[in-house]
């Protein structure tokens, strides 16, 4: 039976190969992306006319009302795969003071997938991205006290992702499936090409796994794991992940700075 996907960061690399072979297969696909243009441009690419949905999440008002758009037009969501991301940019911080990594990567992810629960059903999935690069998170570097590099800013961001990710599968035990996915490291997209300088592999790879994520039985009773692509199989992510105190400090910032819980 054909699912509903909402794909976020869709106009290129991953999001947009996903989106590609998801529609390829049958399924309705949701594309998001931050421009207009670049959305247009993936709706003629993935073809079959997939709706298409604006919005920033470098800004956490902009997350939210992308979950409105999306609820105003369906009354399910089979699949939500929170791509998008950000690694290097020429505008680290905010308006708000915060580090652009923290916001896009963990905390509207958060926010959407929130305001996206009441539609997808208990066999539903939320597939999120994380990385081989993962590392304990500054707390108050996250609330937007301190300045981190690149890599500590994106690494950080992909733990706290990845932390939620098992604070969400808790709390929600009936489901839905929350997954945290290493896509496989250093693919061709072009956050690899901009922040590393380098061509990247295979971005099937990538594409691959996030369909397993979303549609395969194998990610059925997968709830709060993390799956390691470079390996091939569910792994434990970062130690840090496992230690109580640091989920909870996480997550009380994610609620502080989403002005929501988990």
């Amino acid at each position: 039976m054909p699912a509903t996907i909402l794909i976020t960061g869709a106009t290129d690399g991953i999001g947009l190969l996903t989106a590609k072979t998801l529609a390829a297969e049958g399924h309705r696909v949701l594309l998001h992306g931050r421009s207009a243009d670049k959305l247009a441009a993936a709706a003629q690419m993935v073809g079959g006319a997939p709706e298409t949905f604006r919005a920033d999440l470098s800004r956490l008002d902009e997350a939210a009302a992308l979950a409105e758009a999306v609820r105003a037009r369906h009354d399910r969501l089979d699949v939500l795969i929170n791509n998008a991301g950000v690694y290097k940019t020429r505008q680290p911080l905010t308006p708000e003071g915060l580090d652009v990594r923290f916001v896009v990567n963990t905390l509207a992810p958060h926010v959407l997938t929130r305001g996206l629960l009441p539609i997808i059903p208990a066999g539903g999935r939320v597939v999120n991205l994380s990385s081989a690069a993962q590392a304990p998170v500054d707390v108050e570097a996250m609330r937007g006290n301190g300045r981190l590099s690149d890599m500590a800013a994106y690494a950080q961001s992909k733990l706290a992702l990845t932390i939620w990710s098992q604070q969400m599968a808790r709390a929600h035990p009936q489901g839905p499936i929350f997954v945290a996915v290493n896509p496989g490291s250093l693919l061709a997209s072009k956050m690899v090409r901009e922040g590393f300088g380098v061509a990247g592999n295979d971005l099937t790879i990538g594409a691959d796994i996030l369909r397993r994520a979303a549609l395969s039985e194998d990610f059925a009773e997968a709830s709060g794991r993390y799956f390691d692509n470079d390996a091939g199989r569910f792994a434990p992510p970062h130690p840090a992940a496992a230690d109580p105190e640091h989920a909870a400090q996480v997550m009380d910032a994610i609620a502080a700075l989403t002005g929501d819980g988990a």
